[in-house]
C-alpha cells in the first residue's frame, strides 16, 4: 500500500517530523507509516571490555554482566519504543493525517529507510537526530546517506513546521533542479501553491534565459516569480527563504559525487543546515 513514510527518534525533531508527515498525508491523500529503528548495539562493545587481561573466572563473571545488561537494555529500548510510537501516532492523527501505521523494527537506520521506502511516495526524516539535536550547526548524519541511496523525495522537518502556504525552487538548471521541477509540476504535494524560483550566479543571459525557461515550464495560471541575485547558493537561497518562513524549499540533491563532496564540500548540506523550512530533497 502507497504511504508516507516517517522516520522518528527520540529527538526533538520528531513532533515536526510528524506535522510534515500529517501535511504531506493530507495533501497526497494516503496513510502515514511510522517508522521507530531501534539500532543493535553490544554492551561489551560500549564498555570496552578488556577482560582478557585478568582470570578467567573473573572473566566469565563479567561477560554474564554484560550480557545481562544489555538484555536489560534492549527490553527498555523496546518499551520505549512503544511509547515514542504511540505518542507520535496520537499527534498525526490529531493533525489530520489520513491513516498511521507504526512499525517498530530493529536494525540499521539507512538500511531500513531504504527498505520501507520501496511503497512509499516520500520519505520524512529530521533534521538531526537524538544525538546531535543540540548542535545547532550541525546535519544529521544519516541524511546524506538516505538522500543518496533513495529513489524517493525525502522530505527534511525543520525544528518548527507550519503548513507551507509556498514553495522556494532552489534552481541552477541542472538534472536534479529540472527534476526538482517537474516535481513541482506533477505531484499533488504542490498542487495550487504559488512558486518563488531563485538562482545564485552573474546576471547574465545564460543564467536569465535559464529562469525564463523554468518559469515557463509552470502552468499561465499558476502564480510564479524569479530572482536571480549574485552570491553563494547557500546565502542566496537563505535569503529568499528567510523572506518567505511559511514556505517550503524545493531542490535538487547531491548532484556531485561523494568524493567531489569530500573535497570541495555540498551546497546540498550547506542548505540544510543554513535554512529553517522544511526541505524537499530530489535526487
Amino acid at each position: 500500500m502507497k504511504h508516507v513514510l516517517a522516520c522518528i527518534d527520540a529527538s526533538a525533531y520528531t513532533a515536526s517530523v510528524c506535522d510534515l508527515a500529517a501535511w504531506a498525508s493530507k495533501r497526497l491523500d494516503l496513510p502515514v507509516e511510522l517508522l521507530h529503528v531501534v539500532q543493535r548495539k553490544s554492551a561489551v562493545a560500549g564498555r570496552h571490555d578488556h577482560s582478557g587481561a585478568i582470570g578467567l573466572g573473573a572473566k566469565t563473571d563479567l561477560l554474564a554482566e554484560l550480557t545481562r545488561l544489555e538484555e536489560a537494555d534492549a527490553h527498555l529500548q523496546i518499551e520505549r519504543g512503544r511509547v515514542l510510537l504511540a505518542t507520535a501516532s496520537e499527534r498525526l492523527k490529531e493533525a489530520g493525517a489520513t491513516g498511521v501505521i507504526p512499525l517498530h523494527r530493529h536494525g540499521g537506520i539507512v538500511e531500513t529507510i531504504l527498505e520501507r521506502e520501496a511503497d512509499a511516495r516520500a520519505v520524512v526524516i529530521g533534521k538531526r537526530g537524538a544525538s546531535h539535536e543540540f548542535a545547532t550547526d550541525h546535519v544529521g548524519s544519516k541524511i546524506e546517506r538516505v538522500v543518496r541511496a533513495s529513489t524517493k523525495p525525502v522530505l527534511i522537518a525543520s525544528r518548527r513546521i507550519v503548513d507551507p502556504s509556498s514553495i522556494v525552487l532552489a534552481y541552477d538548471a541542472s538534472k536534479p533542479a529540472d527534476r526538482a521541477l517537474d516535481r513541482i509540476l506533477h505531484s499533488p504535494l504542490f498542487k495550487d501553491l504559488p512558486v518563488h524560483i531563485v538562482m545564485a550566479g552573474r546576471d547574465d543571459d545564460k543564467n536569465r534565459n535559464a529562469l525564463r525557461n523554468a518559469q515557463q515550464t509552470l502552468p499561465d495560471d499558476r502564480p510564479s516569480t524569479t530572482a536571480l541575485r549574485p552570491g553563494k547558493p547557500e546565502e542566496v537561497i537563505a535569503e529568499a527563504v528567510a523572506n518567505k518562513p511559511d514556505t517550503l524549499l524545493v531542490m535538487g540533491a547531491y548532484g556531485h559525487s561523494p568524493l567531489r563532496t569530500l573535497i570541495v564540500g555540498s551546497t546540498t548540506t550547506a542548505m540544510i543546515r543554513t535554512v529553517h523550512v522544511p526541505v524537499l530533497l530530489v535526487r
